[in-house]
């Protein structure tokens, strides 16, 4: 079974935050799970019906390892969620406010 890594709380950077969110996809990704509120799967989040499973895979192992993300396996699927308590925790208000300035 795949391990994947997450930083934790304490090792999340600005730099790699804002570094992740720089590339357009990624910020709609991250908007795709902060206004679904709940985890979802791989299909779920993907801002482009289109877009091949390796560059979306690629695409949430950066948010992952930034420590946006947390990606769960529950049987074959891989859940998705936005790490809201640690990035609050770390940078109150950053990401709401990065989120305000994307339009779907």
């Amino acid at each position: 079974m795949a391990q994947f890594f997450h930083p934790a709380r304490e090792d999340i950077s600005l730099v790699t935050i804002l570094a992740a969110l720089g590339d357009p996809l990624r910020i709609a990704i991250v908007q795709r799970l902060w206004l679904a509120g709940c985890g979802q799967n791989c299909g779920a989040v993907a801002p482009c019906p289109d877009m091949p499973r390796s560059t979306l895979s690629n695409h949430l192992r950066i948010l992952r390892e930034s420590g946006l993300v947390n990606t769960q396996k529950q049987g074959v699927e891989n859940i998705n969620t936005i790490r809201k308590d640690d990035i609050e925790a770390r940078f109150p208000g950053l990401l709401e406010r990065i989120l305000s300035f994307h339009t779907p």
